[in-house]
């Protein structure tokens, strides 16, 4: 086989093996100019035939170098034609765009050409935007990234395909080196312009090509190889992991009225690596993008669900979330998003003979069933109460608490106070305020469902009828 077959054969390959496009899609070719994009944009060309693939070429002109950038436009244009592939192309004044949006250069020129490179995918039609990346590339990023500080997520590097937008970004040439792109335009004798703002070493990854990686490789002449290697392997378990994360995520993570809580114990039980991939995925989840998301956000929330740490503590994790830990609960919080209450908190009458009462800022029910005495079992849990219903004194009122609340706990002399009962069965101080109270028409506290009940109308022998009382929640609110 020769080198033009074996360009066309392994291509193919990789398409079939990374799922890059399908029979009869239409792709959107990003070219700049240079040798990759018009190297891209020949071989797709080649192919489209056989792949039955529908092209269309795109070119942004970012206004950095005038006359220079102008003349590139004119040669990806011109050379289109010549293929007879569509052209797209429009002028971008980035430097006025950037100094309106005092946005980073770089990031501020991305946004704008993807900006671009999508409108043309939807007016065209097309599913994929194949882009001219390729190894050096790679190896280029991951190694800026390791300077910069990174995960395993950041060594992965750049990824052969992706979803953005409901289009998916390929990267035909990603396994392939410049060298080698250099060579198949000269053999096809493509054109090709050359960037100037390549030689300037006030952009990083300029900085990277022309001198960190030349100097490195004096220690190890395959490192540009090894990068894009490690890239690979990072890929494959940065996958996996995902992967991982998100089966404890499911299995783990439970909704919240303002966003998401997970079991503290659950957390610690889980690998280091996972819990850290967990905390990342929720924040990420709520919101808050995964460039925010730092390293020491993240330990700061796992080191909070530590035993030796407070038992209730918070801190905000940017974005407008909020990081809680309440006891054994850690919850993931958009204050903004939780429904309103009132600041009085709220109270319902329940007449003898209601069956039931629904409390939706408790998020839960209490049943209220009176029998005979000799039929009534005793009390399974803390949720069930039984009194004598001859001694209670209606209306009963349920309510949330209210200052100076006390309790005549039943077993013990004197009163309590519901806070101290709050405090000491751990209640999440997010849910003191809900937690309903049971009390009789003299406002004497009855029954707190979950923690304590009073010892005014206990059932005896002479009890004739009995008030079994019963609660249902949707989540526990004692941790």
């Amino acid at each position: 086989m020769n080198a033009v077959d074996e360009w066309l054969s392994d291509l193919i390959e990789l398409a079939r093996e990374e799922r890059l496009w399908e029979r009869g899609d239409a792709v959107v070719v990003a070219v700049s100019g240079g040798p990759d994009s018009m190297a891209l944009l020949h071989l797709l060309h080649r192919l489209s035939g056989p792949e039955g693939l529908s092209l269309v070429a795109a070119h942004v002109d970012h206004g950095f170098r005038g006359e220079e950038s102008a003349n590139e436009a004119e040669a990806v244009r011109r050379y289109a034609a010549e293929l007879g592939v569509p052209c797209e192309s429009t002028y971008i004044n980035m430097p006025a765009y950037i100094e309106e949006s005092r946005m980073n250069g770089q990031a501020a020129s991305r946004e704008k050409r993807y900006e671009y490179l999508h409108r043309v995918a939807h007016t065209y039609g097309a599913s994929r935007i194949a882009l001219a990346h390729h190894a050096d590339d790679q190896a280029e990023t991951v190694l800026m990234r390791v300077v910069r500080g990174t995960g395993i997520g950041g060594l992965a590097g750049i990824p052969i395909s992706r979803y953005e937008k409901n289009v998916e970004l390929i990267r035909p040439l990603l396994r392939r080196y410049k060298a080698d792109i250099l060579r198949y335009c000269e053999m096809w004798a493509i054109p090709y312009s050359h960037d100037s703002s390549n030689g300037k070493r006030h952009y990083f990854r300029n900085l990277v090509r022309l001198d960190m990686l030349p100097y490195l490789s004096g220690f190890n002449p395959q490192l540009p190889q090894s990068l894009v290697r490690l890239a690979e392997l990072a890929t494959a378990e940065d996958d996996w992991l995902a992967q991982e994360t998100k089966a404890v995520y499911e299995s783990h993570v439970l909704p919240h009225r303002e966003g998401c809580q997970l079991n503290r114990k659950a957390l610690l039980g889980l690998h280091v690596a996972l819990q850290r991939r967990l905390i990342k995925l929720i924040l990420n989840y709520m919101g808050l993008e995964a460039e925010s998301t730092s390293f020491d956000i993240v330990e700061t929330v796992r080191h909070a669900a530590s035993e030796s740490r407070a038992a209730t503590w918070s801190f905000d994790a940017g974005g407008g979330i909020r990081f809680v830990r309440e006891y054994d609960h850690l919850l993931f919080v958009r204050p903004d998003r939780g429904e309103k209450r009132s600041p009085g908190g709220y109270a319902y009458a329940v007449a003898r003979g209601d069956a039931a009462l629904e409390l939706p800022e408790a998020e839960g029910i209490l049943t209220f069933e009176e029998t005979s005495a000799a039929s009534a079992r005793r009390p399974g849990t803390r949720l069930e109460a039984l009194f004598d219903a001859d001694a209670l004194h209606y209306p009963l009122t349920i309510r949330n608490r209210r200052p100076g609340d006390r309790m005549a706990v039943l077993g013990l002399n004197g009163t309590k106070k519901v806070q101290d009962m709050f405090v000491d069965d751990r209640v999440a101080p997010s849910r003191r305020e809900t937690v309903p109270i049971v009390a009789d028409a003299n406002g004497t506290v009855l029954w707190i469902p979950g923690i304590r009940r009073s010892s005014l109308a206990p059932v005896t022998d002479s009890t004739q009828r009995v008030i079994r009382m019963k609660a249902r929640f949707a989540s526990n609110f004692t941790g």
